[in-house]
């Protein structure tokens, strides 16, 4: 079943969106429908639909400024625009606001509403699968390096306007190039793979975990001070050591190391941040590795 969710303020409109998906010819659609700004928006960024029917005149606002809304708030879902006016500005701003298709209402029928449909949620598709490969670490499926900064960036903004702290924790996998060396590529990649996952098991679904380099990986713990995010870097670690990772034939043991650090407390950007994490992780390695080390503290935790 393809959900999709109209917004629009003329229930006549409506009512002939809903005679026209009763004669499109292929797939099982089902159609759902907003009548306010305030309760489309809300319903559109739940993410439970494959697309959006969305009217430029909704009272006193406008289509326009609800996708730019949504866009800026996550939102990915395939946006079809609607309006009364065949103007070609009209066009060109829905586009631009994010809109993968535009019908002109009075030009509507069964079939270029089914295609328009069609086309959005394929273009969708393509889409999202170029944001995955430009945000998204291939080998792992974490977030990248790339993506990891941007991420920090918004929770920055986020802890300084909520007085929130915010913690990071950088893990590196220890002796990973000798991992590479005695027992081959593809088991390090079985290694980056198995301690990814575990990593990200670690932490709650309101933090993010991301690959940042080679063996490296970061953990962005939102609303949580440096013990609570010490004794999230001791677990993400004591996972990592528990179990060998299997490599086809092989059983390699593996053990991490990880650096902790808050911000306001160790720093005062994300930039400096994650420097005092680093540093951190240097200090869990000099003092024996498999082992976490808070920012500011000489003492080594395990």
């Amino acid at each position: 079943m393809i959900r999709v969710l109209v917004i629009d303020d003329d229930r006549l409109q409506v009512r002939l969106l809903r005679a026209h998906f009763k004669n499109f010819r292929r797939g099982t659609y089902s159609l759902d429908w907003s009548e306010t700004y305030e309760d489309g928006l809300a319903r559109l960024l739940t993410g439970d639909y494959s697309a959006c029917l969305l009217d430029f005149r909704l009272g006193d606002r406008d289509g326009l400024q609800l996708i730019r809304e949504a866009t800026v708030r996550g939102c990915r879902t395939p946006i079809v625009f609607l309006t009364a006016e065949a103007s070609e500005n009209i066009d060109i701003q829905a586009m631009e606001a994010g809109a993968l298709d535009y019908l002109v209402k009075g030009e509507i029928n069964p079939r270029s509403l089914e295609r328009s449909l069609r086309y959005a949620l394929k273009l969708g598709e393509s889409l999202e699968a170029l944001r995955r490969l430009a945000t998204r670490d291939e080998l792992t499926g974490l977030p990248n390096r790339r993506e990891f900064d941007r991420i920090m960036s918004e929770e920055e903004e986020r802890a300084r306007r909520f007085g929130h702290p915010l913690s990071l924790v950088v893990v590196d996998i220890d002796r990973f190039k000798s991992i590479n060396d005695l027992h081959g590529h593809a088991a390090g990649d079985a290694v980056l793979r198995e301690a990814a996952s575990r990593i990200a098991d670690s932490i709650r679904t309101v933090d993010r975990a991301a690959r940042i380099g080679g063996e490296e990986f970061a953990l962005i713990l939102v609303q949580t001070d440096g013990q609570a995010a010490f004794e999230v870097a001791r677990r993400a670690i004591a996972s990592v050591a528990k179990n060998p990772v299997r490599a086809g034939e092989l059983s390699v043991a593996v053990t991490a190391s990880a650096g902790v650090a808050t911000l306001p407390l160790d720093a005062r950007t994300a930039g400096d941040l994650f420097a005092a994490a680093d540093k951190a992780l240097y200090a869990a390695k000099e003092g024996g590795r498999n082992r976490a080390v808070r920012a500011g503290e000489a003492k080594v935790g395990s």
